[in-house]
């Protein structure tokens, strides 16, 4: 049903607007919805891409190293483009491009996981669909890390405002690309592979360290609330894994 991944993936497109105006708003509480968020995409990683793209390989020792190609390859282009607030504010600001290359490199993630949609559609809905509920999962973060790292390096909203409409409008785009690609069952296995390996770098290096980096700083029961909406992400995405795989 690879024809009904781009009107879905509009929800993507909802998730990082709201990502963005969340951020041109509120500074603080967000680490809270972020623990979800990388719950949700961790599980979806484990618990249902990695699987399908073994079965569609047919062999866990041609996946897995697949999934480290795409862990580390995040991480250099995350590393190469300075993404996520990662070096000290003053080390940022002292790349000149850095805000663009920034703002781009978020605009081509969001891009990529467009594609994946409609290429996760093309496998069958139950994919199609957790596949999506990963990219929504993250795609507020998308939002929330374009507009801040435009703010920080520029001040600029009218530009951060900018990006973040490209940004938004880049998984609708991903999607239908990834909708008119025809891969076989092999190949797409290998794409949902390295896709894994995204997936799991996004929700273990970026969202639950974000989320959880600064515990320290509030009190113990929202602590402990932002713990249990990360085991909610895995819960959720656990049952939908046995509802659609009952035997």
């Amino acid at each position: 049903m690879p024809e009904v991944a781009i009107p879905l993936s509009l929800l993507a497109v909802v998730a990082i607007v709201g990502g963005g105006a969340t951020a041109l708003r509120l500074h603080h509480s967000l680490p809270t919805v972020i623990a979800l968020s990388g719950g949700i995409v961790v599980a979806v990683a484990l618990l249902e891409v990695l699987p399908e793209a073994i079965e569609s390989i047919g062999d866990a020792h041609d996946a897995v190293p697949l999934v480290a190609l795409g862990f580390l390859g995040f991480f250099l282009l995350e590393r190469v483009l300075v993404l996520h607030h990662r070096d000290d504010p003053e080390e940022a600001r002292a790349h000149s491009r850095v805000g663009v290359l920034g703002a781009m490199g978020l605009s081509l993630h969001t891009f990529t996981d467009g594609v994946g949609i409609g290429l996760a559609f093309s496998v069958n809905s139950e994919t199609g669909l957790l596949v999506l509920l990963a990219v929504v999962g993250h795609g507020f973060a998308d939002g929330l890390n374009t507009v801040s790292f435009v703010l920080s390096q520029s001040g600029d909203a009218s530009r951060a405002r900018r990006w973040l409409r490209i940004d938004a409008l880049a998984p609708l785009a991903g999607a239908t690309v990834g909708s008119l690609i025809s891969v076989s069952e092999t190949t797409l296995g290998y794409f949902l592979a390295v896709y894994a390996g995204f997936f799991l770098y996004m929700g273990a290096t970026d969202l639950l360290p974000a989320a959880h980096a600064h515990e320290h700083d509030g009190d113990s029961a929202t602590s402990w609330l932002r713990v249990g909406l990360t085991f909610a992400g895995f819960a959720v995405i656990y049952l939908i894994t046995l509802a659609g795989h009952p035997g």
